[in-house]
């Protein structure tokens, strides 16, 4: 990312119309590059996300021994260490802004004959990694850390591991794969408890690969175990695009009227669809077409029109499974008619950043009137009508989170002024075609 911001003006050109496709899942394309490097073989992936967090997984893989590259196709190849193999890394793993990158490649490392210094930009070493160190250290691997338990760390990792069974105290895919990974190079069988199902590829894209994954259900828990000294197999996959990077559209074509848009080859693995079902509680027009299964993953294409939008009581009960997807839902609600009341949501003060303090922030500027709780927002939608605030165009502070900016970004297609986000080189962490596809579907002017 260069040093200096780059603002951005947004204001609506016109209806949101017309067919696009989101870049691959941000969640898979870490999962099948991670699998793909624990693989003996070549694995080739199709669709991956180009982002820079998706980078940051393949700088440190190749750095642990993993050969990756692209094909003339533009597919992206990758010829596996096997699982166990990782070599020594001779530097430090820059995570960049990518806590994805950072918690599931602990978990490999941590039953690895290897010693891994993790590093991140600024907002990635305020993030608490203390939900990773707790399982890992259980399983014997240890770890030198900053104060507050933040990046950077280094992991220690311990070979042989001790499997273990564990019990999510939070709902977390990421804590939950790490400990899986780590599962991978572990004799006997280790076990994750979930109080509350959470996505679900590691155990999908595990199995693909083929290694021995159980899930079952236990006292209203889901148990997944993961049976040890693991032989993967090379696979060929495609990646369906990102249902959190297809909200931002369809949130847009449902606000903006006019708008009809089909957003193609999305994910809608139930684990992530949170948010489209939280929408059409509130009376949006959302229809899937074309359902498929590729690679174990449900697709479909996803139909949106605009919609008078409703306010409602969001059960905290769904946060895990649209728990990135609130900053935009939050949009949703500032045009709906009524009140929309969000609580459980205390995990997003500790993402990229504090996603209920900085949205409740900014869309205060817009006019919007809500309150701010500890574990939630209240708002109170403007019935369609376009948001002003008290400055005809307000700066919006994203404190370098990528879905904070782009949740602003369509805010402002609804605005009567338009919104100036402070920096948009943060949509790169996972949408870096997100103006230009705008563009592509009228809803903005071309740069």
């Amino acid at each position: 990312m260069s040093e200096a911001p780059i603002p951005r003006t947004f204001t609506s050109a016109g209806p949101v119309r017309g067919h696009a496709r989101v870049p691959g899942d941000k969640s898979i394309s870490h999962r099948a590059l991670i699998l793909s490097a624990m693989a003996v073989g070549e694995s080739r992936i199709e669709g991956l996300l180009e982002s820079e967090d998706i980078i940051a997984t393949v700088a440190a893989l190749w750095a642990m021994g993993s050969e990756i590259g692209q094909d003339s196709n533009g597919n992206w190849v990758v010829n596996g260490v096997g699982v166990g193999g990782l070599l020594q890394p001779e530097t430090a793993l820059d995570m960049g802004n990518s806590g994805t990158s950072a918690r599931l490649l602990m978990g490999l490392a941590a039953s690895n004959a290897i010693t891994a210094t993790f590093i991140g930009d600024a907002s990635l070493s305020r993030r608490p990694m203390g939900r990773i160190i707790e399982p890992l250290s259980r399983m014997g691997a240890s770890f030198s850390v900053t104060p507050g338990e933040r990046l950077p760390l280094m992991v220690h990792g311990r070979v042989p591991a001790v499997p273990i069974e564990y019990r999510l105290p939070v709902a977390s895919a990421q804590v939950k794969s790490a400990i899986m990974l780590a599962a991978l190079n572990t004799p006997g069988v280790t076990r994750v408890m979930e109080p509350e199902r959470t996505r679900d590829h590691s155990e999908r894209m595990l199995a693909g690969f083929g290694a021995e994954v159980g899930i079952e259900e236990v006292d209203g828990e889901r148990v997944i175990s993961v049976t040890g000294e693991a032989e993967l197999n090379p696979h060929n996959m495609s990646i369906p695009g990102d249902p959190s990077s297809a909200a931002f559209p369809v949130v847009a074509a449902l606000l903006v009227p006019g708008s009809e848009v089909v957003i193609q080859h999305v994910g809608i693995n139930p684990t992530r669809t949170g948010l489209f079902e939280v929408l059409k509680q509130m009376d949006a027009d959302i229809t899937y077409e074309n359902e498929r299964d590729v690679g174990g993953e449900p697709v479909a294409d996803i139909r949106v029109r605009h919609s008078a939008l409703t306010g409602i009581e969001v059960s905290p009960e769904i946060a895990p499974r649209m728990i990135d997807e609130f900053p935009i839902l939050f949009v949703a609600a500032a045009l709906a008619k009524g009140e929309t009341v969000t609580t459980g949501l205390q995990e997003l003060r500790h993402k990229e950043s504090d996603r209920l303090a900085l949205m409740a922030e900014g869309l205060a500027q817009l006019g919007v009137r809500l309150k701010e709780h500890p574990d939630g927002l209240t708002i109170i939608g403007s019935d369609g009508e376009k948001l002003k605030g008290e400055y005809a165009t307000p700066q919006i502070a994203t404190a370098l989170d990528h879905r904070i900016a782009m949740s602003f970004a369509v805010a402002g297609l609804v605005s009567a002024h338009g919104v100036t986000i402070d920096d948009v080189r943060p949509m790169a962490t996972s949408f870096p075609s997100f103006p230009p596809m705008l563009a592509d579907l009228g809803a903005i002017a071309a740069e």
